[in-house]
């Protein structure tokens, strides 16, 4: 099966770019509700990591008085990233991205250049593959609905 019928695009996706400051990356992560983001190099559109919103907890307690004035000021690149999403290649296998879900929310899709063109969520994946079991399930006639 082709990944692709997963994928969220990139233009659907709310990203940050290694360039934003902390308070760029506070506000869309707010704004979207995300508790984790990708991060995209803005020179060349390549994957970099992804941010959470622990990381930025612990960045806000080393900071001490952290306001929202200084983070104007600050990068993004200042904050660690304890763990990023790992991506996979637009054409990974389906076992093989059934694997990296299994440990993320979600999924970064890279193209063969290593740039970002989306995201697969977990989410979409348990869809479709309860939708397979129930039709799986109809089909053997060992299921009955309610």
């Amino acid at each position: 099966m082709n990944i692709l019928f997963f994928l969220t695009p990139k233009s659907e996706v709310a990203y940050v770019y290694d360039t934003d400051t902390v308070r760029q990356v506070l506000e869309k992560m707010e704004n979207h509700r995300y508790a984790a983001i990708p991060v995209i190099r803005k020179e060349d559109g390549r994957y970099i990591g992804t941010l959470t919103e622990g990381d930025m907890l612990w960045y806000i307690k080393e900071q001490g008085d952290l306001s929202l004035r200084k983070a104007e000021d600050m990068p993004m690149t200042a904050i660690a990233r304890k763990r990023d999403n790992e991506p996979v290649d637009v054409d990974v296998n389906m076992e093989d991205l059934l694997n990296v879900a299994m440990n993320q929310n979600f999924v970064p899709v890279i193209d063969d250049r290593e740039r970002f063109i989306g995201i697969i969520t977990r989410k979409d994946l348990i869809q479709y593959l309860c939708r397979k079991l129930v039709t799986v399930q109809l089909e053997a006639g060992g299921m009955s609905i309610r």
